[in-house]
């Protein structure tokens, strides 16, 4: 069979482009002006574009255009790596670091070995955890605002799995899920996995345009919102009381599902109330605690509504037989012992000094994020590429992510996150005037 010829473009382009007859940086013609030259339908062009997208070959961004990609950039769905060189600081994951991280494991596996329950720690256990975690993991949800009963509560081993869980329980392939423009890579690349379609709620200088919202809820039949509404991934938004009452209000006229993930929720000290709280019969609640312990402590945990437990639970047995039972005991020893309050107020003050750090070393830039963040939005100049930008600070062994690796849609705005966690402060402020420095070589400060 032939292939269509919008094809032959496509392959045409893609030649050019890894030959470096189309430069890194190039502006490609606009959808229109694509389909007059070669005489297609726009839809045609569009078409064109989006296969050499998929191929990581060109980005769009939003209000600029469409561009050639740098190659030595991967490609942004969150899950390739520049590998990590000797000397590189990372400012693109985000795993906050406990300084007596050792002596708490230790002192919490004496505890357990001298427990009398021991050997039940090498038997299997309940699929959702034992009765004894789940307990206290549901006193400690109440404390942040999210009143569950234990018989709500399924242990898992992070709460990427904790997303995992959800996405397979309460979603099939093919369904409509909105989502933030820019979110979450781990729950895009799950969409992805599942056949999801993502639809991307636009964003303002406020936070979610739920005007918009309402909207594509109006045109499409959205089984679910996908939403961090405190400490918002990547851009540090924290959402106000009365936009998570008008999300609840709209996921209740539509008859729609909300995933919250309150990953980084435990920074800010004196949020609103979780979305749970407002929708607790359509909310499901998904969180970890590798941020606030340690990026090795692989536990996670998933506060489903009633009617859907059994189902969550079904699920969760075709991924594990028995909960991660070690490492729940290890949890439930600092949950009973307050280390895991300790280490949150531990973390949510380093994460102010490192913000303010931030905001010195880069003061005149586009900043967004919020005081209690671990990671730093920048908005870039307009003659600044943000893929040319991560590839020419690679190169000076500074590690950053790109807006693309946070986009829902195929277009993105022009910007990076930097994540100010996994790096000693001296080592970030040594980063941090490199990218000063990178972003004025390329544009003007």
């Amino acid at each position: 069979m032939r292939a269509p010829r919008y094809k032959s473009l496509v392959d045409e382009l893609a030649r050019k482009i890894r030959a470096g007859k189309l430069a890194p940086g190039t502006r490609l013609p606009t959808h229109r002006e694509l389909a007059t030259e070669h005489g297609m339908a726009l839809a045609t062009a569009t078409k064109v574009y989006t296969e050499l997208i998929q191929m990581g070959l060109i980005s769009g961004e939003t209000g600029r255009g469409t561009f050639v990609r740098d190659l030595s950039s991967p490609p942004g769905d969150g899950q390739t790596l520049i590998p990590l060189r000797p000397g590189m600081i990372d400012l693109g994951f985000n795993y906050p670091a406990s300084p007596n991280h050792a002596g708490i494991l230790r002192e919490a596996l004496r505890h357990i070995a001298g427990a009398g329950d021991t050997g039940a720690l090498m038997l299997a256990q309940p699929t959702a955890g034992r009765a004894r975690e789940r307990r206290l993991v549901a006193k400690y949800l109440h404390g942040r605002g999210v009143s569950a009963a234990p018989e709500q509560i399924l242990l898992l081993g992070g709460a990427q799995q904790g997303l995992t869980l959800t996405v397979m329980s309460l979603l099939r392939a093919g369904d409509v899920v909105a989502a933030d423009e820019l979110t979450y890579p781990g729950f895009t690349a799950l969409a992805k996995i599942h056949g999801l379609e993502l639809l991307p709620i636009p964003w303002t200088e406020a936070g979610p345009d739920l005007e918009a919202l309402g909207q594509l809820m109006r045109l499409r039949p959205v089984k679910a919102i996908f939403c961090m509404p405190t400490l918002q991934n990547p851009t540090g938004w924290v959402m106000p009381l009365a936009e998570r009452k008008k999300l609840v209000e709209l996921a209740k006229r539509h008859d729609t599902w909300i995933i919250e993930d309150g990953t980084y929720a435990f920074l800010v000290a004196r949020a609103p109330p979780p979305v749970h709280a407002l929708a607790r019969e359509r909310t499901i609640y998904v969180s970890g605690l590798s941020k606030s312990v340690g990026g090795g402590v692989r536990f996670g945990f998933v506060a489903a509504p009633t009617q859907l437990y059994a189902g969550f639970e079904k699920a969760l047995r075709a991924l594990v037989w028995s909960s991660p039972t070690l490492i729940a005991a290890l949890v439930g020893t600092w949950l009973e012992d307050g280390t895991i309050l300790a280490l949150e107020a531990e973390k949510r003050a380093d994460a102010r000094r490192r913000y303010q750090l931030a905001m010195k070393a880069l003061d005149r830039l586009a900043l967004t994020g919020h005081p209690g963040s671990y990671f730093v939005w920048i908005k870039l100049p307009a003659d600044v590429r943000a893929d040319l930008l991560a590839a020419a600070l690679a190169a000076k062994n500074v590690l950053v992510a790109t807006s693309e690796s946070f986009a829902v849609g195929h277009v993105h705005p022009h910007a990076i996150r930097l994540s100010l966690a996994a790096e000693s402060p001296e080592r970030i402020k040594i980063a941090l005037a490199v990218v000063r420095e990178e972003i004025a070589l390329q544009g003007c400060l």
